[in-house]
């Protein structure tokens, strides 16, 4: 007898048109979705080390996703890495965005010291205050920052997502890993929770 492949992705267009654009809280009750996007340590120290395909990808994507995210009304904060001992000191051109980033100044900013953007930061403050329950991860590194700030939403509450072909490592191969492994999302996938969740 032969069974019937349903692709993945129509799976998951499934499940979210049934749910209505809503999750459950803790006590089992619906809650409108309301989306944030994360844009995680893009800054010139650390996207020499990128692989280079990827990250040109990666890094045109996530100017999509900004303008998506801003153009629907919902957040998008920055997250920057810093070190006392490994730097990059702020207020330099190497702890910064690139320019070509279409990052605005009043789109919130996170400087965090450890992998995960949750730990001893600012970030779950300024999502709350936002109304913001669920999160797209974009930036680098896929295998440490955006992988480590993903756990962190889980264990903070959030619904968490990372974006396919917006995120990246040293390592194509390892970047691809973890997108097969944790359900990285894409664009199709991403409009139409944005399009439907309520503001």
């Amino acid at each position: 007898m032969k069974t019937r492949i349903i692709p993945f992705s129509l799976i998951i267009l499934f499940m979210i048109i049934s749910v209505n654009s809503f999750s459950q809280d803790q006590k089992g009750q619906k809650t409108q979705i309301k989306p944030a996007l994360l844009v995680i340590d893009i800054q010139n120290a650390y996207l020499s080390g990128m692989a280079q395909r990827e990250k040109e990808v990666a890094m045109a994507n996530i100017n999509y996703y900004i303008q998506l995210f801003r153009s629907n009304g919902y957040p998008i904060i920055r997250i920057y890495h810093y070190s006392k001992q490994y730097g990059p000191e702020q207020g330099t051109e190497q702890f910064e965005f690139p320019s070509s980033v279409l990052i605005k100044p009043d789109d919130s900013k996170v400087i965090k010291t450890y992998s995960d953007g949750f730990n001893k930061t600012e970030l779950d403050k300024v999502l709350k205050g936002k109304g913001v329950n669920t999160v797209f991860l974009c930036g680098l590194s896929a295998v440490g920052c955006v992988l480590a700030t993903w756990i962190g939403a889980q264990n903070n509450d959030y619904k968490a997502f990372l974006i396919k072909d917006a995120i990246m490592s040293h390592n194509e191969d390892y970047t691809n890993n973890i997108e097969a492994m944790f359900d990285a999302v894409g664009p199709d996938v991403i409009s139409l929770i944005i399009e439907n969740s309520g503001k």
